[in-house]
């Protein structure tokens, strides 16, 4: 084999072995990927459907979605969710006495990998319809004490931050309680008319914290 030849030749097995080198790379890359795609299911409380929290949640599931992932959406305020009576009927790991649209989030929460809370404050707390989903987690408790991450979106008219408090802590002693890690918060204040939250930073924010979950 001639000089000539073999530089030739060399230069085509090296190309060879760093494509497929690079394919393989891609091919990991790819796997990755698709392991770090999550099912997210997204509880809203507003029962304005051009409120403030529900534009952070419609900002929310857009960077998620553009992100890959599975979005599961719950409104909570349009659904029918009986409020636990405290029969112990479920022993904390069984069927409700009541049979209404919780049996959508019962299917989906558990194999959930992240969960939001999308909520205004009333009155210092989150909205009465999602404080009725909340409370009938009671029902599937063992189900879902496992690894999940979770994201509070708030908003709420004032703009003092201790009265932002009460929902925040609700929130951290939850994730507590059931072992979820925090992956981020928007906590949007000063924002009370229907519509007041677009064109604030919030609206980004919540955008981005989809996106980059």
């Amino acid at each position: 084999m001639n000089r000539r030849d073999f530089i030739k030749k060399t230069m085509q097995t090296t190309a060879a072995v760093v494509g497929t080198a690079a394919l393989s790379r891609i091919a990991v890359a790819a796997k990755e990927r698709e392991k770090q795609k999550m099912k997210i299911l997204v509880l809203t409380g507003s029962p304005r459907k051009n409120g403030n929290s529900n534009t952070l949640a419609d900002s929310f599931i857009k960077g998620a979605t553009e992100a890959g992932h599975e979005v599961v959406r719950f409104d909570s305020a349009f659904k029918n969710v009986h409020p636990c009576i405290a029969c112990n009927s479920c022993g904390m790991d069984g069927p409700c006495v009541f049979k209404d649209d919780f049996e959508f989030v019962r299917d989906n929460i558990v194999t959930a990998d992240a969960v939001v809370f999308a909520t205004p404050m009333y009155y210092f707390g989150v909205s009465a319809q999602l404080k009725a989903v909340i409370d009938r987690f009671y029902a599937i408790n063992s189900k879902i004490h496992r690894p999940k991450k979770a994201v509070l979106l708030m908003t709420y008219a004032n703009t003092a931050a201790s009265q932002a408090k009460p929902i925040e802590s609700h929130y951290k002693v939850l994730l507590d309680y059931l072992g979820w890690q925090d992956a981020g918060q928007v906590i949007a204040s000063g924002v009370w008319q229907a519509g007041a939250v677009n064109g604030t930073p919030y609206v980004e924010q919540a955008y981005k914290l989809g996106r980059n979950l």
